[in-house]
């Protein structure tokens, strides 16, 4: 497991930025909550009660088909539309031609809004396609053209991968049919699972990282390692993962439908100055 520890150029004790400054200027919230498997009420109930503890990033995805109650969520919270950063994903079933398409349009009109903040292919590979096919390549890069017509079109504020490997963003990055370039790349990050290879080709390339899984599928709470620097700087197991990933330079999206878990994860709690993780922890 890596070190619990202040990342590169985020020293202990620094209050972190409050969002990530996307290659196009976008600003992407820091924290925000994830909706992996949240359903019906319990999805809705989380997202009023994120919105209402102040957090401003939800993402979502056409797969995890919940887009009913977090458009419930969005308008019962009273908020304007600008004021929150939706994240949605093109599904492996989704990808291609024409089809790209026609699932961000169902995305749009199922949340009830006119746009997406940011809109991310969900993965490498194609449903119903053998991984070792040429045609995933093909329809990656037919994916991406129909996101890139849609960030020229205004539809989308900005436009991003999950899930790909170095290989997955070094195609990407050197296709010359790629005049927009990938903005985010969201995938696995923790300390069980640093991926610091790929991160650093991100950060080279001028893709934001953003971490999901970011408490190890819940396994790393009760990690004697990290609790130990819980109790040693006040905070809770579920802080002191989140805290790693933002000092390391990722944005979060953990996931929960507690109200009181959700209370941990505002911007003032995991951001702010008064504490942080040490190169030691």
């Amino acid at each position: 497991m890596a070190a619990i520890g202040a990342g590169p150029g985020r020293p202990a004790g620094k209050a972190l930025p409050r969002a990530l400054t996307l290659r196009n200027g976008v600003e992407l919230p820091a924290v925000g909550l994830g909706t992996f498997k949240a359903a019906g009420d319990e999805a809705r109930g989380a997202v009023l009660a994120a919105l209402r503890a102040g957090l401003r990033h939800i993402d979502t995805a056409s797969i995890y088909k919940n887009e009913a109650p977090l458009r419930e969520a969005l308008a019962a919270s009273g908020l304007p539309r600008g004021s929150v950063f939706l994240t949605s994903k093109v599904s492996p079933y989704e990808q291609g031609r024409g089809a790209a398409r026609r699932a961000v349009e169902g995305i749009c009109e199922r949340l009830g809004t006119d746009y997406l903040d940011l809109v991310l292919v969900h993965w490498p590979g194609v449903a119903r396609t053998p991984p070792h096919s040429a045609a995933n390549a093909q329809q990656r890069a037919a994916t991406w053209g129909e996101l890139q017509q849609l960030y020229k079109e205004g539809r989308v504020r900005a436009i991003g991968v999950s899930n790909y490997e170095e290989r997955h963003v070094a195609e990407l990055m050197s296709d010359p049919a790629a005049e927009v370039k990938p903005m985010v790349n969201q995938f696995e990050v923790h300390p069980r699972r640093p991926r610091r290879e790929l991160r650093q080709l991100c950060k080279q390339e001028g893709i934001a990282v953003v971490a999901y899984a970011s408490l190890g599928c819940g396994d790393l709470l009760t990690a004697p390692a990290v609790r130990e620097v819980a109790a040693a700087v006040g905070r809770s197991p579920a802080q002191v993962l989140l805290r790693w990933a933002l000092q390391e330079g990722c944005a979060v999206i953990p996931k929960s439908v507690r109200p009181e878990r959700l209370a941990e994860w505002t911007e003032p709690q995991l951001l702010a100055g008064d504490w942080g993780l040490s190169g030691e922890q």
